[in-house]
């Protein structure tokens, strides 16, 4: 077999394989945005256990609302935690929810932190905020005003309005220089992570 056929047999292999994984998510998906929770639910739950992320952050959506399940807040946490750590961004960021509020694990800012970092650098504007709210409060981390006004002031540049709030109000505890530097550290974090999209 030449090369050429082995690379193309591979690729066959691979779509053949995850055509009915995405073709289950897809059916779930759609009984979950109709309210067909129960379909949601046998579609969603064995693609979770392999490890399908997309299908782990929507399980944990059914275990945090009750939706097809009973309201188990511990266990959506648990599934927010498996999709998170492949790199979900959503869920990274209910994740740090969950920390900075304690529901479903046990409170932990740092913890919070790392999690909204995570959905932020990913370009998630509800965690850049509350990355942001963190830094202005000192919780996880050491209170730092020019993090707070630069994450808050990503996110304010798409369309946050609690983020271009807060911003004002951390401004009045700035220095113009350190203003000027959160500023310039927004613009940078910007410009790179465009560049990184291929915007």
């Amino acid at each position: 077999m030449t090369s050429m056929k082995r690379i193309l047999a591979s690729v066959f292999l691979c779509l053949l394989l995850a055509t009915p994984a995405e073709a289950g998510f897809d059916e779930g998906k759609a009984a979950y945005d109709s309210k067909d929770y129960a379909t949601a639910l046998r579609e969603f739950r064995p693609l979770a256990e392999q490890g399908l992320a997309n299908a782990q952050y929507n399980l944990g959506l059914m275990y945090d609302k009750g939706r097809g399940v009973a309201q188990d807040i511990a266990a959506a946490a648990q599934w927010f935690s498996k999709a998170a750590t492949q790199g979900h961004g959503a869920a990274q960021s209910l994740l740090g929810f969950m920390y900075r509020t304690g529901q479903g694990v046990a409170q932990d800012y740092a913890e919070a932190v790392k999690w909204y970092r995570k959905a932020a650098e990913q370009g998630l504007t509800n965690a850049q905020y509350n990355l942001g709210l963190l830094y202005a409060e000192g919780q996880g981390v050491v209170q730092d005003y020019v993090q707070a006004h630069m994450w808050w002031n990503i996110a304010a540049s798409k369309g946050n309005k609690s983020a271009l709030k807060g911003r004002d109000i951390v401004a009045k505890s700035m220095t113009p220089a350190q203003i000027a530097e959160a500023q310039r550290m927004a613009r940078d974090w910007v410009a790179a992570f465009n560049k990184r999209k291929g915007k």
